[in-house]
Formats: structure tokens, C-alpha cells, sequence
């Protein structure tokens, strides 16, 4: 299983990218289902939080929402011009609102969850710095 750090740029770009990427499938294979498309945004939350770097984490929550409107440009149902394109992209994030939180939520908490392993390895090694007599360094 691979194992990237991202920045949290990367992070953006990645999912962005495979929001888009699958955007484009579902339009193909299934025409445009709001429901496999939300679906399909799940593992790509959780791989974002999972593959960001640990100095990163706290961007992850924010950019799988911006990557699910960005993905939903080719499966969202737009009429003739830009105004219909608008219009069909904000009634997609209306009604898909719940698959927009989910996955944010699932983003956050693998984040949250990262993050709190982090600091208590972190405490753990100051106690045995402590405790061995050695000097405090400081962390990077």
C-alpha cells in the first residue's frame, strides 16, 4: 500500500484531481448519478487524511470540500450556458450537502484522530528525555 505525504497543497491538488478524475467516470459509466459520485468521495476523504503530512493536517478538512465542488463540475446538470452551468453546480452542493459533510467529517477525524497520536508520542518522548536526565530538545 503506498504511503505519501502530501503537503497540504498536494493534498488539495490530489484530491481535486481525483474528485475530477471521478466526476468524469460517473458521468461516463453511470450519467451523472449524484449518489455514486457522493459515494465515491468517501475513500478519496479518507486517503486524504491518511496521506497528508503530519505538519499538514489541519488543511485536510478544508480542502476535500473545495475538491467535491470541484469534481462535481462534469456531473452536475447545467443547462445552456454559464448561468445554467452556475445554477446546476449550487442545486448539486444543496442536495448533496450530507456526502459534502460526511466526508469532510470523516476527513476531519482521521485528522483529529492523527493529530492527537502525534502529540501524545510527542509527551511520551519528553517524559523519557526527563527521566533518562537528558537535555529538552526542542521540537521541529
Amino acid at each position: 500500500m503506498p504511503n505519501p505525504r502530501l503537503t497540504g497543497l498536494g493534498s488539495g491538488l490530489f484530491a481535486g484531481a481525483a474528485m475530477f478524475a471521478l466526476g468524469c467516470l460517473d458521468q461516463l459509466l453511470f450519467g451523472a448519478s449524484l449518489t455514486v459520485y457522493g459515494l465515491l468521495f468517501l475513500p478519496v476523504c479518507a486517503l486524504t487524511g491518511l496521506w497528508v503530512r503530519r505538519g499538514d493536517l489541519v488543511t485536510a478538512p478544508v480542502v476535500v470540500p473545495i475538491a467535491f465542488a470541484f469534481g462535481l463540475l462534469p456531473v452536475a446538470d447545467g443547462g445552456g450556458g454559464l448561468g445554467g452551468r452556475a445554477m446546476g453546480l449550487a442545486t448539486a452542493l444543496a442536495t448533496q450537502a450530507g456526502w459534502l459533510y460526511g466526508g469532510t467529517l470523516v476527513t476531519g477525524l482521521i485528522a483529529t484522530v492523527r493529530k492527537v497520536r502525534l502529540m501524545s508520542r510527542r509527551a511520551a518522548q519528553r517524559r523519557a528525555q526527563q527521566a533518562a536526565g537528558q537535555p529538552r530538545r526542542r521540537p521541529v
